[in-house]
């Protein structure tokens, strides 16, 4: 397929994930909650860039990421050595992890520790959890069970981090595995996987970004019960009242240098690893390097636009949302528009367009895309209204993150591995830079408003939606074996009926 091709099939899935939550959010500027003029101009150029730059990501990270992925999982699933693996997936964790913007954002809203301070150790922890993975993997080490005793030491550390740090805490897990990471990272674990010839081969290259998502919580954990931070302040997004259409684009004029800069920096590293890569192994033939380096250049403009849509368009429409639900006679309302918010928007994540490829893929069609979309809208939906719901009665996010993962750890001991893995990973995938800049401040707005405690109601949000997708990709697992069981029953019985009426037919000729 040529590239134009290519890419108008790209835009137009863009354009279908995106238009249903744009639709949602005209539908309420003209209803429940008034947009100003300001915003509801922003919002919809940056819903115009989202749509562009979507399909350029995802058009990029075919031809890019997910390639360069699988091949250095490949060579390095071959060293004699394990100490080269070792040393190149801890390198590689840190380098991706400090150039990640969603985690820049993440050290800004924590001024209780140097922002240094908190970048190096959250990229440390995915280091090292990257490590972890890779050798799980090697080692073929169950996934659920190395998932209860990791969850098992951060709900042990709970008892001893301030309570207004422990949101922050699980929302670091889910902006560390944003959208340059994750097509990479996937990529390499189905790389290295492909070398085993074992039965687990498929299943166990998921899991990769269910393990560097703790990494993050862990560190940050750690972090705040060595610091004793006792505030965690939010800077609330500034809503810039402008006169014109024309100024409305003079704002996102400003911000896209900003991007090129941030996505830059994020790319960079990323590119240094694969040259170093390919000059020490060949990997790769001259005309697959042309294509890579295309498609990274691609990769590079849809992250730009994409990352300039959300940050200067959606991030006030949600806030002025938000405040606007809240403000109203009708509070309750903003349960169901978080449902149905949350159920849309996950489809607009440029990482989970990777995420659902790939699963479909690896499953040689047994797991559909829209089978993982449904599961995943599903998820996200509920952790939404549950966020909301927290917003307006202060229920603390134990409540509902403790019983979560335990029942999450407890089905993986009773669902297909494929299916734990793609959960796990579904969760830091779910909770990219949509939530951050679209539902973040939505509940933020709507907290401010209602007069809660910002860093322990509105804060958590992110680690709700990393956490409920566990709950729906695993239930999928759970009637995809259960009807596989009942279709195996009816199978055998008509075998068994076939069986006696040819004995019947037989003996009747006798």
């Amino acid at each position: 397929m040529r590239i134009h091709e290519l890419l108008k099939e790209k835009v137009y899935e863009s354009v279908v994930s995106v238009l249903p939550i744009t639709g949602i959010v005209l539908l309420l500027s003209i209803s429940a909650a008034p947009l100003s003029p300001a915003a509801l101009v922003l919002f919809l150029f940056g819903a115009l860039l989202l749509v562009f730059g979507m399909g350029f990501f995802t058009m990029g990270a075919d031809m890019s990421m997910i390639p360069m992925g699988e091949g250095v999982g490949v060579q390095l699933s071959k060293s004699k050595h394990l100490a080269t693996p070792v040393l190149v997936c801890f390198v590689l964790g840190l380098l991706i992890t400090m150039a990640e913007p969603d985690l820049k954002v993440l050290a800004n809203q924590v001024p209780a520790i140097p922002n240094l301070t908190l970048v190096v150790t959250v990229a440390v922890g995915v280091g090292l959890f990257l490590v972890l993975a890779v050798l799980r993997m090697l080692l073929k080490v169950p996934l659920s069970l190395l998932l209860v005793i990791l969850y098992g030491l951060i709900f042990l550390l709970l008892f001893f981090t301030p309570q207004t740090f422990i949101p922050v805490s699980f929302d670091s897990g889910g902006v560390t595995t944003g959208p340059i990471t994750v097509p990479f990272i996937m990529a390499f674990g189905i790389g290295i996987a492909s070398v085993r010839s074992d039965k687990n081969s498929s299943s166990d290259s998921f899991g990769l970004i269910a393990l560097c998502s703790i990494g993050p919580i862990l560190s940050v954990l750690l972090l705040g019960i060595f610091y004793q931070p006792q505030d965690a302040v939010y800077t609330p997004v500034v809503l810039t009242e402008l006169a014109s259409t024309r100024a409305a684009a003079a704002e996102f004029a400003r911000a896209l240098p900003i991007y090129f800069e941030e996505v830059a920096v994020s790319v960079l590293p990323i590119v240094g690893m694969f040259l170093v890569f390919q000059l020490i192994f060949r990997r790769f033939r001259r005309h697959q390097v042309g294509k890579i380096i295309s498609g990274l250049v691609y990769t590079y403009l849809g992250l730009v636009l994409f990352l300039t849509g959300v940050n200067v368009g959606f991030m006030p429409a949600g806030q002025y949302i938000g405040a606007a639900l809240a403000s109203g006679s009708q509070k309750w309302l903003l349960l169901p528009v978080g449902v149905v918010i949350g159920y849309f928007i996950v489809r607009a994540e440029p990482a989970v367009q990777v995420l659902t490829k790939q699963v479909e893929e690896v499953s040689n069609g047994f797991i559909t895309q829209k089978s993982i979309q449904y599961g995943l809208s599903v998820g996200v939906a509920v952790s939404v209204g549950i966020a909301m719901l927290r917003i307006l009665t202060g229920i603390s996010i134990l409540w509902f993150l403790i019983p979560g993962y335990v029942i999450s750890l407890a089905m993986t001991f009773f669902v297909p591995q494929l299916y734990t893995g793609i959960a796990f990973d579904s969760g830091g995938v779910a909770s990219g830079p949509m939530t951050a800049t679209f539902l973040l401040p939505l509940a933020m707005g709507a907290c401010e408003t209602l007069g809660g405690n910002i860093l322990t109601d509105a804060f958590g949000i992110v680690a709700m939606v990393a956490m409920t997708p566990l709950l729906t990709i695993q239930v999928l697992g759970m009637v995809g074996r259960l009807n596989r069981q009942v279709q195996k029953r009816q199978a055998q019985q008509l075998l068994a009926n076939l069986e006696d009426g040819i004995l019947y037919f037989d003996e009747e000729e006798e």
